[in-house]
């Protein structure tokens, strides 16, 4: 006969035995694949930029008086065209509008696919709602022009003025045009060129390098990666390509088990955001934390003279300055291990983002927080 109550009793010792493990057994590494922490070199995005004209504006383009290069535009564009204008004509141009054309150019982009471009007012044009780009060609780094865009603007905005009162949804001196350029010229890539190929690592880090290769000779034989140094794994490849881009899609979805990474605390000084991982810790200290306020206070006053005393009224200000300084305790942080810790030590001061800036600087000098700082 089964012994019921004997069976749920082992079912609750083995369920807290396995809680428990979860407290004290070690965190996995961190498992990613290889195209996340690497990249070809020489497989990357191409930045194009180009100069142009947006037409068709209701009234909302540049004002020609303090624009001057958006009529020079306009009579360089209508001479193609066969139309000339006679010389010193005062053109008043509201419907046109001079841009900068920005495009982003993919790797093994080939003539004749289109990609998005992105519109920006250089004038003082009041919107390019409602415009058209007219033909403008995108040039590279290297002067050559690979490809050519044009097509109606696509505005995420909306305004409307009148008697000195104005009304704005969003941002109006910017657009997009979606697949509005055109590629005329493919940027030649590495992947077809050589014997060997080089992965970049994303961020500098021996171990990270060590594993990318680990695991590609793992997968394809001993001897095809090499680790040259923390940033740099190369890569033996095959000799056809075909061969070559199946050999791609085999390595770069090889999983990696990684190692946590280094400690660091990173600070934006100028929005006050501080963003911490979870490597960083805490040795055991004290912090005392106070808040000095200066206060200027400017009371005008007048001095008037006397009847019959030729004098003449004098007009001063009184300046009252006031200087506070708010206490603050001293509080002792335990050493924390984990972020958890961390994060509620540091919410234990009551500091604001800004004064956590100084908090955190301080404690790095005196050896209590064990991290990299970071200012971005």
């Amino acid at each position: 006969m089964i012994n019921t109550d004997k069976i749920v009793r082992r079912l609750i010792a083995l369920t807290a035995v396995l809680a428990s493990a979860a407290v004290w057994w070690p965190t996995p590494a961190q498992a990613m694949r290889l195209k996340e922490v690497a990249s070809v070199q020489g497989v990357r995005t191409n930045q194009l930029v180009g100069y142009g004209l947006v037409v068709g504006l209701d009234g909302t383009g540049d004002q020609t008086t303090s624009t001057p290069f958006t009529t020079q535009s306009i009579n360089a564009l209508l001479q193609q065209m066969g139309v000339t204008v006679p010389a010193g004509t005062s053109m008043q141009l509201k419907n046109v509008a001079a841009v900068m054309v920005t495009a982003q150019l993919p790797p093994f982009a080939q003539p004749g696919q289109q990609v998005d471009v992105t519109v920006s007012s250089l004038g003082n044009a009041k919107s390019l709602r409602g415009g058209t780009l007219i033909a403008t060609p995108l040039k590279g780094a290297d002067g050559q022009i690979y490809a050519l865009a044009q097509g109606n603007l696509v505005v995420g905005g909306a305004g409307a003025s009148a008697a000195g009162s104005k009304v704005q949804i969003n941002h109006l001196s910017a657009g997009r045009v979606p697949e509005g350029a055109t590629v005329e010229r493919a940027v030649p890539t590495p992947l077809n060129q050589g014997e060997y190929l080089q992965l970049d690592l994303n961020a500098n880090d021996y171990n990270t390098a060590r594993e990318v290769a680990r695991a590609v000779n793992a997968k394809m034989g001993a001897g095809v990666a090499q680790a040259l140094d923390g940033r740099v794994v190369r890569v033996r490849m095959p000799a056809s390509t075909d061969a070559r881009v199946a050999f791609m899609a085999d390595i770069e979805n090889l999983p990696l088990e990684l190692a946590a990474p280094a400690a660091k605390v990173v600070i934006n000084a100028r929005t006050g955001s501080v963003v911490v991982n979870q490597t960083v810790t805490l040795n055991a200290c004290a912090v005392a934390h106070g808040s000095l306020s200066v206060t200027i206070n400017s009371t005008p006053m007048v001095s008037q003279p006397g009847p019959l005393s030729n004098g003449t009224t004098v007009s001063r200000d009184k300046a009252d300055i006031t200087i506070r300084q708010e206490p603050g305790s001293l509080i002792q942080l335990p050493a924390g291990t984990k972020l958890a810790d961390v994060v509620k030590a540091l919410n234990s001061l009551g500091a604001t983002p800004q004064d956590l800036l100084a908090i955190l600087q301080a404690m790095k000098t005196a050896g209590a927080l064990n991290a990299e700082i970071e200012v971005i």
